[in-house]
């Protein structure tokens, strides 16, 4: 499918690589870690038959730009990417959006729902629970599949300079361990040669782990902050999760999402972590049901 680029510039001098395709009411796509906007594609033909589809590479990802992290990790924090999303709506004049994210972009999903509220319409977020809900529900089972978590958030530059060892070796690695199949099968070509790309830039690695220092250090006091005030999602939320994934394995996903939401439905797929390319159809059938109600 053919998609039309745009670049926006956000308040700290960040530029953005933006793409869209299709029209209807504006659906904001966000993807995960190790990927970019690419993990979308195997679910935008369905998505694009009834919406203007936005994919975001976020900060750091993709064609985005990777500006370098600070003292505090707030440049990567989900607060901070949520206010990219907000300056790709105001640049293509959008009042409010629908908005699905996997992984780390699932994170600046529902932390764009708490923060702007007023902006969004409906929100689906995929194999991920809150970061402080995770990081709570840590024990030696996930400690030993989750291992990245702590393992990209060590002080730079540990995590950077193991991974430029071997890159390619590392983000394959990644990809099919984290799949039902443990295979990269799933990933199209062009997909897997632009993560493959990614993970043998020094200054996008450098970025992923910034991401997740960011995780560890300010994302889970801002979670936390938000748990002991009371606030929550208001927004309708969708949570479709591998039975295969991560967010299986704290034990009853949905109902944690059901701690931070007012109205929460859930879909589960027969997947592992990237659901968006092991089950395109099974997932793309799933948001474009709940998107349409």
């Amino acid at each position: 499918m053919d998609l039309t680029r745009h670049s926006v510039t956000v308040d700290d001098g960040t530029t953005l690589a933006v793409y869209e395709a299709g029209q209807g009411a504006p659906l904001i796509l966000l993807h995960g870690f190790p990927q970019n906007h690419r993990c979308w594609l195997p679910v935008l033909p369905e998505l694009a038959r009834t919406h203007r589809c936005i994919l975001i590479d976020l900060r750091g990802y993709g064609d985005s730009d990777a500006p370098a992290d600070d003292a505090g990790h707030t440049t990567y924090s989900k607060r901070r990417m949520g206010r990219d999303v907000l300056a790709v709506l105001d640049a293509l004049g959008i009042d409010r959006a629908d908005v699905a994210g996997h992984d780390r972009g699932a994170r600046v999903a529902y932390r764009f729902a708490l923060d702007h509220p007023n902006r969004l319409h409906r929100l689906a977020i995929l194999e991920v629970i809150p970061t402080v809900a995770f990081w709570d529900a840590w024990n030696a089972d996930l400690a030993q599949t989750a291992y990245h978590w702590n393992f990209l958030a060590q002080p730079a530059p540990f995590p950077e300079r193991l991974i430029a060892a071997d890159p390619k070796f590392w983000v394959d690695w990644t990809l099919s361990a984290w799949t039902l199949a443990k295979s990269l099968a799933p990933f199209s070509d062009d997909a897997l040669q632009s993560y493959r790309s990614q993970a043998a830039d020094p200054m996008r690695v450098a970025a992923m782990c910034a991401d997740y220092r960011a995780g560890f250090h300010t994302d889970r006091a801002i979670d936390a902050a938000d748990r002991a005030a009371g606030r929550r999602i208001a927004a309708p939320l969708h949570f479709i999760w591998g039975e295969h994934g991560f967010p299986a394995s704290t034990g009853d996903p949905a109902a944690v999402w059901r701690d931070w939401a007012d109205t929460v439905t859930d879909t589960s797929v027969p997947s592992g972590h990237f659901a968006m390319e092991e089950v395109p159809r099974a997932v793309g059938r799933a948001l474009a049901r709940f998107f349409a109600d």
